[in-house]
């Protein structure tokens, strides 16, 4: 399928951005000028009209049916195949130097349908000559600079984010080995070449194009849909590249429809990374570790589920790098294991977290920018890659399992204050890093203080980690009754 997502004149097209203006044509018949045509250039260096603008001001009718699409006007009638450069006209075929394009913003037509094939189908229109309207293209004098290029796989696709120094026009033309995107005035010092490997794109490449820039999406898999916008602070273009539908129709990680298969754990922190010291030296990413490892025998004995750790020894793994696990895992669950610290030595009790680009509280806001700054440590490309509040539209990606995640959090946050008689600080939202790519329900939990000299003392004891194991495990064997139960429910045939 092609997709071209173009900037436009005259409401043809929706902005894409304000850097580049097409050339109008102007349509005349025997009776004066009709009106105006927005000439596109696409990045195969075509230049195109949209069919339903040019139907319109023929007084006419445009209408497609899969690859094949009619302009009709009066009685006569000229047929369109997509992505080929034949036109038959009243039974007459026309060859057109560009074939036709056709995708969900609309089918666009070679410009020289209008010198060509015009006069057969509308004997009485012409269109005037390219000299009507100078200059022919008007460009920003002024390139804009490339920042940084930046991708994260999730189950059902993939997104690849262009950041920019300021607004860029783009084309889109999707193939099956690869996706090209056309970014005129972009300008960049040099090729680079991201590689991905997620089973739908191999890699990402950017490269300068004369004054412009291609970006070529090099696919591993067969892909569905591609969709593009364009954001501000900063300027970036967003593409997704979706899965075929038929792959992604059994997909994991969306509640209420499959069954729970796989959860990942993630123990916080680790290799140079120690995270939170208590006052005796216990460090958080020894005691998270051996919890996750815990939790994993617990749930992998009982539960019936499989279970992936982010980090199995004391290594450490950058924040983006974990939920990207689980993504390609297409895991139903993500559950980061942290120990909590506070300026407050008598600051006691255990708390869980969901997304939320809006901090429950000051708090919570201090227990997210503590747990994020785990960032410095990782190598400055990681850094450059990793800041997913500010270029992978983190929010979004956890936004339809909000309400999932806050179930979670609920109902482990009160299993294990239960479990283990422990101060209930609550179920809270922040913005949390680690759990911002996640494309099912995330939830982190802060197992207790360790700058706490009582709390520190316990969670040095493995009986006590064990216990906690024992406390996280039973809130997900609760959470999975319930889900259970609800997709049980779901199934029942309605009567």
């Amino acid at each position: 399928m092609v997709l071209l997502l173009v900037t436009a004149l005259l409401g043809v097209f929706p902005l894409a951005a304000p850097a580049v203006r097409p050339e109008a044509v102007e349509l005349k018949g025997r009776a004066g000028s009709l009106g105006r045509l927005a000439r596109v250039v696409v990045d195969d260096g075509g230049s195109y009209v949209a069919a339903e603008r040019l139907a319109a001001l023929l007084k006419g009718s445009w209408s497609a049916r899969g690859a094949r699409a009619t302009l009709t006007v009066g009685k006569r009638s000229a047929l369109f195949v997509r992505d080929q450069s034949r036109v038959v006209i009243q039974g007459q075929a026309v060859t057109l130097d560009s074939p036709a394009r056709g995708g969900g913003s609309g089918w666009l037509i070679p410009e020289d349908f209008l010198a060509k094939g015009l006069p057969k189908l509308a004997p009485g229109i012409a269109a005037a000559a390219p000299e009507v309207r100078k200059p022919a293209v008007q460009t920003s004098k002024a390139a804009v600079a490339f920042e940084e290029i930046r991708y994260r796989s999730y189950p059902t696709f993939t997104r690849v984010v262009v950041e920019t120094g300021g607004a860029v026009a783009y084309a889109v033309v999707s193939g099956r080995q690869e996706i090209r995107v056309r970014l005129p005035r972009l300008s960049l010092g040099g090729a680079r070449t991201e590689e991905i490997g997620d089973g739908l794109v191999k890699e990402v490449h950017i490269e300068p194009a004369g004054a412009d820039a291609v970006l070529r999406i090099v696919l591993e898999g067969a892909a569905g849909d591609v969709k593009a916008s364009t954001l501000q602070d900063p300027f970036r273009l967003v593409l997704d590249v979706h899965r075929p539908r038929e792959a992604t129709s059994g997909a994991l990680g969306q509640p209420g429809i499959d069954p729970l298969r796989l959860i990942v754990l993630d123990a916080g922190h680790g290799g140079h990374d120690p995270g939170a010291t208590g006052p005796t030296g216990v460090a958080e990413k020894d005691v998270v570790l051996d919890v996750a490892r815990r939790v994993a025998r617990l749930v992998g004995e009982d539960l019936r589920v499989k279970v992936v750790l982010t980090r199995s020894t004391d290594v450490f793994v950058p924040l983006r790098e974990r939920t990207n696990l689980a993504n390609k895992q297409r895991a139903d669950l993500f559950v980061s294991i942290h120990a909590n610290a506070h300026p407050r030595a008598v600051s006691e009790g255990v708390e869980t977290y969901f997304l939320s680009s809006e901090a429950s509280d000051s708090d919570a806001r201090q227990v997210a920018a503590s747990e994020n700054g785990v960032i410095q440590l990782e190598s400055p490309a990681s850094r450059a890659k990793g800041d997913l509040l500010k270029s992978i539209l983190w929010d979004l990606a956890q936004s339809e399992f909000q309400q999932e995640s806050s179930f979670m959090a609920e109902t482990v946050q009160d299993s294990m204050t239960r479990s283990l008689n422990l101060v209930n600080r609550g179920v809270k939202q922040a913005g949390f890093y680690v759990l911002g790519g996640a494309a099912m329900p995330a939830i982190l939990i802060e197992i207790g203080f360790l700058t706490n000299p009582k709390e520190e003392k316990k969670l040095a004891t493995p009986a006590y980690r064990e216990s906690v194991a024992r406390a996280i495990h039973a809130g997900l064997s609760e959470y999975k009754r319930r889900y259970d139960q609800r997709l049980s429910t779901a199934a029942l045939p309605i009567r």
